[in-house]
């Protein structure tokens, strides 16, 4: 009889260990199901918007590079923004060159014309982009998946 109750001991032991196993498995699985819509920050995001330029909008070039769009990489490593694009609601597209932005830095998108610097871009238009009252703008990498969106006034 003892070698039998040991038996059945080892047995249960045995399927209370498989249990356990399994559950530790299945647990961090459960456990990240959970999180599968909290959505990560994003490694480069939109994080101002001055779709209102100050003043006079008169179309001047100082008017149009008083609208703008920042960036910022919130890395520590530097990326390279080369075929990323950055649109507003109506289809207007900015098409990212060989574009680097450094670890934890920030570029500024500019709508009128200027000289491109490592801190400010310029789309070069002689029109507003976005829209004072309401608009999206959406950056996009460069295999077109939606990276971070940036939304004000209301929704069309």
């Amino acid at each position: 009889m003892s070698s039998a109750s040991s038996s059945v001991r080892r047995i249960a032991a045995t399927v209370l260990a498989a249990g356990a196993v399994v559950s530790a498995a299945a647990l961090p699985a459960a456990a990240h199901d959970g999180d599968r819509h909290h959505q990560q920050r994003p490694r480069v995001e939109i994080s101002r918007v001055q779709a209102d330029s100050p003043g006079r909008e008169d179309r001047s070039n100082r008017s149009l590079n008083a609208e703008w769009v920042e960036i910022t990489n919130t890395t520590r490593n530097p990326i390279n923004l080369r075929g990323w694009t950055l649109r507003d609601n109506d289809g207007n597209r900015y098409r990212f060159d060989n574009i680097r932005i450094g670890s934890r830095a920030t570029i500024r998108i500019h709508t009128g014309n200027g000289r491109d610097t490592r801190t400010d871009l310029f789309q070069d238009r002689r029109d507003y982009v976005w829209d004072n009252r309401s608009d999206t703008a959406t950056l996009r990498d460069d295999r077109g998946r939606t990276v971070d969106t940036e939304t004000w006034g209301r929704r069309r």
